[in-house]
């Protein structure tokens, strides 16, 4: 008989997000006339960048033609885009990385579990709690974790609180580990990291042997200049880090699927016995053999994103994000409730009302004012009796969502 992987088995009941469908899903079949605003999932709803859609439309004329026809393109991405990624995103903010240290992706969710696979079983792993779930969830499929305990939190793993009282601050472990996952601005809580609290990490990591994923998907959220958008900021990073970016967001490309993961040349691993190895090649090796590249019209569309049109669209597009976030702040501030985030990032973090989990939030603010949020235990132990909203809506819907909660 054909055996499973039983890692699978070690996961809670279900993926966040799947569970929080499951019980929309009902309550929808249940109360067909109610009008759901949905706060909970960070997917956006603006329309792409006029910019971003005329490139993939003329990618499109041109592959219709024999002069233009792209088959498989470099798996690594094309370069056109990868320099325009490197001169824009890294170059601009004086960070040191070239064209050839971006690999192109359709995703940073996938780039950020897939990095294991380069990586050895027996690394001591850290994870901010609360966190992306897609870190825990990867490591627990390969092996890497031992079984959850009652709180559900896993063997094998170092969690790091971010919390109210230490100011959503990722503090430096007390016990030495190999991999770090750090997410700024960060998901779910929207805090954020000062180039002095990233240097303590990229030190921590240097003095350490360490390696550094640095998760930067909502780096064009930021509004203070004085805050960093790479890792690669910071000096000695080039040494022990990689970063995770995405089009997603910034962009609109939830659903057209472009990113991109940032490995320096200089950065490196070891054997079992203790030859380095650059981790340039292995992903390199890994994208070769298991990717095919992105489709030649949506990097067509990432390319766009760079031009002067696509810079002040994707800009619009960030900022009619970010005041969503400020009223959701302002409202439910106002109303009573503890908000965090929402200042740099698209979503606020608020407390559950005393008496509520997370999770009877959740359905308390489902039944009674018909709004999704996200339930923070789903994100971590440290998350219970937290809640995410989401900024991304139609500015009608967020502002109808607040009166609602407001009301109840």
């Amino acid at each position: 008989m054909v055996q499973i992987n039983r890692n699978y088995l070690k996961l809670k009941a279900g993926y966040l997000f799947p569970e929080i469908s499951r019980r929309v899903n009902a309550f929808s079949q249940a109360n067909p006339q109610s009008s759901l605003i949905r706060l909970g999932i960070g997917d956006v709803t603006e329309p792409l960048p006029q910019a971003c859609c005329k490139a993939m439309k003329d990618a499109v004329e041109e592959m219709g033609t024999s002069s233009g026809f792209h088959g498989y393109g470099p798996e690594q991405g094309y370069p056109w885009l990868r320099e325009a990624i490197a001169k824009n995103d890294f170059q601009a903010r004086g960070c040191q990385i070239s064209a050839d240290e971006i690999f192109v992706s359709d995703g940073s969710k996938c780039d950020s579990s897939n990095i294991l696979d380069i990586l050895g079983e027996d690394n001591r792993i850290a994870v901010t709690d609360p966190v992306y779930p897609v870190y825990v969830d990867s490591n627990v499929m390969s092996g890497r974790t031992g079984d959850a305990d009652q709180s559900g939190q896993y063997g094998g793993l170092s969690y790091i609180p971010l919390n109210s009282e230490n100011g959503f601050e990722a503090e430096l472990p007390l016990e030495p580990v190999d991999l770090i996952y750090l997410c700024f601005p960060n998901n779910p809580t929207g805090a954020v990291a000062s180039k002095e609290h990233l240097a303590k990490w990229v030190n921590y990591a240097n003095q350490n042997n360490a390696l550094i994923l640095f998760d930067a998907a909502y780096e064009a959220f930021i509004q203070d200049p004085l805050l960093p958008h790479s890792i690669f900021e910071i000096d000695g990073s080039r040494n022990c880090a990689i970063e995770f970016r995405s089009f997603s967001k910034k962009a609109g490309f939830t659903g057209t699927r472009c990113a991109y993961t940032v490995i320096p040349k200089s950065v490196h691993g070891s054997t079992a016995n203790g030859n380095k190895v650059d981790l340039w090649t292995l992903w390199n090796r890994r994208q070769s053999t298991k990717f095919n590249g992105v489709s030649y019209i949506v990097q067509r569309g990432a390319e766009a994103v760079y031009s002067l049109s696509g810079q002040l669209q994707t800009e619009k597009l960030v900022s009619f994000y970010m005041q969503n976030a400020s009223i959701i702040r302002k409202e439910l501030s106002s109303a009573g409730y503890k908000v965090f985030g929402g200042e740099h990032a698209p979503y606020v973090w608020i407390e559950a009302p005393k008496g509520q989990n997370s999770w009877q939030f959740f359905d308390y603010l489902l039944q009674n004012a018909n709004v999704v949020g996200t339930p923070g235990s789903g994100f971590g132990t440290a998350g219970e009796g937290y809640f995410r909203l989401s900024a991304f809506n139609s500015r009608e819907n967020v502002e109808e969502a607040m009166k609602r909660i407001i009301r109840i």
